[in-house]
């Protein structure tokens, strides 16, 4: 089917006020919210190293084609330029649901309000306004001209295509080569550390660790947040209990259920409150509501924990202990966490308790240092991971139009996920380490095991995904190394002469 040339010219401005909209729109709307447009991008996994470059060149760029598409004899070339510019826009969103794990969306306006896939479909709808305006134009060109022949008019929109997805690879490519460079430090990776895997499978995946004692492990349910779920280390199921909560009308948010033997305690920190029990009637009292709001909180025994706050007068994150007696008391210590770049963000981290040696242990996210504290929080010693990221690079955005303070780009995580027990600290390392096949770390979870008492680095094994998934959480339970992988429960025996395990003194 033949069109006429008026048809033609119509197809033409039509596609071309499209695209104007579309460019002139998201432009100014990049814009007028620059602040947040530069924070999503430093939050994608593609651009964040080149967050502070793209977040200019795209709006400045979609303006430039916007201008030439308003301008006939300009518009051929405009053309041109907006089928790349919008085959770098798909082929970017291509990645982000192929390969990221998380990207913030980088668009402005009414576009934000669509997924993923919309967005995908939405951008290769306008490549193909393009290639048929490209098409219809190069028509119109005279003979003589290369761009009329159809083999010079394939080779370029093979070219034009390839180099836009070509720039969109080698961004994500080199973004993440640097974010997550190559550390000179090297593992000590002992043979077969681990022996006796077994595996089961859970209902559904909203089951985390709440604790763990002697034959014993705990689950709590995300979906059903008094249910207790109990298996022995054969993994074999026991019972499921609730627990009986007294009836307050608080607004839970975030409730959270950690057991320790003969005691268990179910808190919300946005609420906040507080409610102990033991684990033989599993019946729970109010110990505390409305005193201090906190993100994190570890029972040392049934009248006190320990909890990470946010300080009312410097706004960075602390450590509290909370004392249950018949006034409930709460103690800060402001000056255990070091602030190195804004106080809250750069000392993130994990808490924990290690009950043998009663101590707590605070390993930072982002640096490779963790705290040993006494369990009074005062008096502490200071260990060192085996990587070399000594200060945290975190760098923080102010969103003065929301009011908010977050972070600016993905921050290089160093320590994720940690465990203690007896004398020994474990840490799921998120840098790679020199002379380490990277095949190893898309098949498994690196675990870096520390010596307390010593305060030396011991050695490093492997917890191996399931179904291609990385363990979300992990205890350690003597010489147990218990992990859940979504619906996968794990235990598998930790058997080395790195590792000496725990025996109480006589």
């Amino acid at each position: 089917m033949k069109f006429s040339p008026q048809h033609k010219y119509i197809f033409i401005e039509a596609v071309s006020f499209l695209y104007i909209l579309l460019f002139v729109y998201a432009a100014i709307s990049k814009l007028l919210d620059f602040e947040n447009f530069q924070v999503q991008l430093g939050q994608s996994p593609l651009v964040s190293s080149f967050a502070g470059i793209v977040s200019w060149v795209v709006p400045i760029i979609e303006l430039l084609i916007a201008g030439l598409l308003l301008f006939s004899s300009t518009r051929f070339l405009a053309m041109w330029a907006a089928f790349s510019l919008m085959t770098i826009f798909t082929a970017y969103i291509f990645i982000i649901l192929s390969y990221s794990p998380f990207v913030p969306c980088s668009c402005g306006g009414i576009l934000e309000k669509m997924g993923w896939q919309e967005h995908f479909i939405f951008n290769f709808v306008f490549m193909i306004l393009a290639a048929a305006g490209i098409l219809i134009l190069a028509g119109m060109v005279p003979k003589v001209h290369l761009i009329s022949k159809p083999a010079a008019l394939a080779s370029a929109f093979s070219v034009t295509t390839l180099f836009s997805i070509g720039l969109v690879a080698l961004l994500f490519i080199l973004s993440e080569d640097i974010i997550h460079h190559r550390n000179n430090f090297v593992r000590r990776f002992p043979k077969h550390p681990t022996t006796g895997k077994k595996t089961i499978l859970l209902p559904h995946a909203a089951y985390y660790i709440a604790g763990y004692d002697k034959g014993q492990i705990y689950l709590g349910n995300r979906t059903e947040p008094l249910a207790v779920t109990i298996f022995d280390t054969s993994l074999v199921e026991k019972k499921t209990i609730h627990i009986n909560l007294p009836k307050y009308n608080f607004p839970y948010t975030v409730p959270r259920l950690v057991v320790k033997t003969p005691n268990f305690y179910f808190s919300d920190g946005s609420g906040p409150c507080i409610f102990i029990g033991d684990t033989v009637s599993w019946k729970a009292e109010l110990k505390m509501y409305g005193k201090a709001y906190f993100s994190i909180l570890k029972p040392i025994d049934n009248n006190k924990a320990v909890i990470r706050a946010i300080d009312s007068k410097t706004k960075n994150n602390t450590l509290g202990l909370f004392t249950f007696n018949n006034n409930t008391a709460l103690k800060l210590n402001g000056g255990l966490l070091q602030k190195q770049v804004d106080g809250v963000f750069d000392t993130d981290g994990s808490l924990l308790y290690n009950s043998q040696l009663d101590k707590i242990i605070y390993t930072y996210a982002y640096r490779n240092e963790f705290l040993i504290i006494d369990s009074k929080i005062g008096s502490h010693t200071s260990g060192h991971t085996i990587d070399t990221t000594s200060r945290a690079q975190v760098s923080v955005a102010s969103i003065k139009s929301k009011n908010i303070k977050t972070l600016a780009r993905q921050p290089k995580l160093v320590n994720k996920l940690t465990a203690t027990f007896g004398n020994y600290l474990f840490v799921n390392a998120a840098l790679i380490g020199k002379y380490e096949p990277e095949i190893m770390w898309k098949q498994a979870s690196i675990i870096d095991v520390y010596n307390l008492k010593e305060n030396t680095y011991a050695f490093s094994f492997y917890v191996y995904n399931i179904e291609g998934r990385t363990m979300d959480e992990f205890v350690v339970l003597n010489d147990r190394i218990v992990s859940l992988n979504g619906r996968h429960l794990k235990i598998e025996k930790l058997k080395t002469n790195y590792y000496k395990p725990f025996y109480p003194s006589r």
